[in-house]
This record gives structure tokens, sequence and C-alpha cells, in this order.
């Protein structure tokens, strides 16, 4: 009966992101779903991120938590719409599902956006199993995280389409092997594009960008 009930959630959960990836497409918007475990520094980067694209790209922002608006309040400073959704209101869910984007985008004026990020609640298991009518997947995993997030973690990396290495910045002070983290990713994941930055000092960002970049542009063509 319990593998009934999630199965039901699951179907229930693709229709609606079916839904949202249609409405996307007519509105010609990208949506990119960024996910990590919490502290990866994933804010941080997508502030990053979105100034080096305005005003060339349309961009808002959805972001996922638990409970506060910090990392909404940080990403607005930016001067793009954020929607806040916070899980704690309906059970503390540690993902976001097609339903709540559905009702977040209401909130937007679709037909001005290039780009909407999803920024996912904190987490490497639950985000990954809920599609939400996303184009693309990144994932973000810092170096004081340890090498072997993606083999404890596979299916995270093996759904996403690039991942993030964080805080390179750091590198010089921690006993962290990135080659055995590339390696741990591709072993997950063959061939998927691994960015190394630093959100901090801006380090990197320029291969990151270009990738997005013509995500974005493909869709708007």
């Amino acid at each position: 009966m319990e593998i009934k009930i999630v199965r039901k959630v699951l179907d229930v959960n693709a229709k609606m992101a079916e839904q949202n990836r249609k409405l996307f497409s007519e509105k010609k918007v990208f949506v990119l779903n960024v996910m990590s475990s919490p502290g990866s520094g994933k804010t941080t980067t997508l502030q990053k991120t979105l100034l080096h694209l305005m005003p060339d790209l349309k961009c808002a922002v959805i972001v996922g938590d638990i409970c506060t608006t910090n990392d909404a309040d940080r990403l607005a400073t930016s001067g793009v719409p954020v929607v806040q959704i916070n899980t704690g209101d309906f059970g503390g869910d540690c993902h976001l599902a097609a339903h709540v984007i559905e009702k977040a985008a209401l909130d937007l004026n679709l037909d001005d956006i290039d780009l909407l990020i999803v920024e996912n609640v904190g987490n490497l298991v639950c985000p990954a199993e809920f599609d939400i009518g996303e184009d693309a997947r990144t994932v973000v995993l810092s170096v004081t995280e340890g090498e072997d997030k993606p083999a404890k973690y596979p299916l995270m990396f093996r759904e996403c389409d690039s991942a993030i290495l964080n805080k390179i910045d750091l590198l010089p002070y921690l006993d962290y092997d990135i080659e055995l983290a590339r390696k741990y990713i591709l072993d997950v994941h063959p061939d998927m594009p691994i960015f190394d930055i630093s959100a901090k000092t801006g380090e990197g960002f320029e291969p990151w960008l270009a990738w997005l970049r013509k995500k974005v542009q493909q869709k708007l063509i």
C-alpha cells in the first residue's frame, strides 16, 4: 500500500511538471533547477551568476527553503523578481514539487523572462526525484563537503546536466583531492560538464556562464 501511495504522488507530480514544461515552452522561458546540500554556496553562486547575465538576459528566481526568506532577500538585491516558497507551511518538505512551482510562476510575468532559476531546498537526495518542468539541472558541490558525495548520492549527479565545484579558493587550506571529486562525478555521469569556481572571488565563472548562456539562447531561438 505504501508503494502505491508513493507511486501516485510521483505520477501526479509528473503530470504537473509536464504542464509546467508546456507553459514555459510557450513563453520561451528557460528554467534551470539548481540543487545542492546546505552550505555549498549556492545562493552566492547565483548572485554572481545573475550579475554577469544581466542586462543581456531577463532573469527571475524562485527560492525554496523550509523557513526564512534569507536567500530570497540576498538574491533580490540583484534587482530581479524573486518569489519565495517556504515548505514549512505544508509539512517542511525537503524539495520543491511541480505544483508549488506552478503556483509561484503565477506571481511572475513570464512574458518578460528569459531565464527562470529555481534555487531548490538544500538537500542532495529528494530534489533529484521531483521533475518540476525544468529545462536543465545543475548541482553545486563545495570542496568543503568531501570528494565522495557523488558516490554517496548518485541519483543527484546522474539526473543533473552540469556540476559546479565551488569554493576552490579554499583548496590551499584543505586536504581535498579535486581530481578525485571529478572522477566520482564522471563515474556516475560520464561526460557531464564540471565547472570549478569560487563564488567568493569570481574565479572560473566564464565557462559556467558560457554554458548557461548557450542553453538559454537555444530555447530563445
